[in-house]
């Protein structure tokens, strides 16, 4: 049984935050593997006139991950799936022999019930919340926490998620890297043009999954 956890997110750019905090759950939780679902689009993010390319997106992500157990991918774009909810139906059904958890920062739980379905993506796979500095009190704050809080697994337990009954929910304590991808884009509009425009790929194809 391979172990998985999954980052979804914009990526634009990725950067050493998102690399840190993936190395952080691959340990906290014993992770074979942590997927970086880099979204064709985020329908909460819809219009921003700042997103770059799917493919300079993916490449920043995929040289971002260089040298470690995490796989920057483009499988949604080519699954066509929009919403996560929809994400993890396919993702299942793809790979069955893999046991899928949902990370995600305190920052987006608390937007968690604007989410699709939001409350059967929690009773399809576990989710990690990874604690992030000026966003833990509006995260428990949340109308999601407000039903999520009992299913909450103590974190000493963390290893044990794959036998967890759904929904569960685990909060870790992390100190990220401060690094914003919001700041690196007004540092650098124009980051993306490096990367030029190649067709991506969805980085699962590089090698078997058992």
């Amino acid at each position: 049984m391979t172990r998985v956890g999954l980052l979804g997110g914009s990526f634009n750019p990725a950067h050493r935050g998102h690399r840190k905090i993936s190395l952080f759950a691959m340990e906290a939780l014993g992770l074979d593997e942590v997927w970086w679902l880099v979204s064709p689009g985020n329908p909460l993010k819809d219009g921003a006139g700042d997103m770059a390319p799917l493919s300079a997106r993916l490449a920043s992500a995929q040289q971002m991950a260089r040298g470690s157990r995490i796989r920057a991918t483009a499988i949604e774009a080519q699954l066509g799936t929009r919403y996560t909810v929809d994400t993890l139906r396919a993702l299942r059904r793809r790979y069955p022999k893999v046991r899928f958890i949902w990370l995600m920062g305190a920052d987006n739980l608390g937007q968690f019930h604007r989410w699709r379905d939001w409350r059967r993506i929690a009773a399809t796979v576990p989710i990690a919340v990874i604690a992030r500095p000026g966003y833990d009190g509006a995260a428990r704050a949340s109308p999601a926490m407000g039903w999520l809080r009992g299913f909450v697994r103590p974190a000493c337990h963390r290893n044990q998620w794959t036998q967890w009954s759904l929904p569960a929910l685990v909060l870790l304590r992390f100190r990220p890297d401060p690094t914003s991808a919001t700041r690196l884009r007004q540092a650098d509009p124009h980051w993306h043009h490096v990367f030029g425009r190649s067709v991506p790929r969805d980085g699962l194809t590089r090698a078997p999954i058992p």
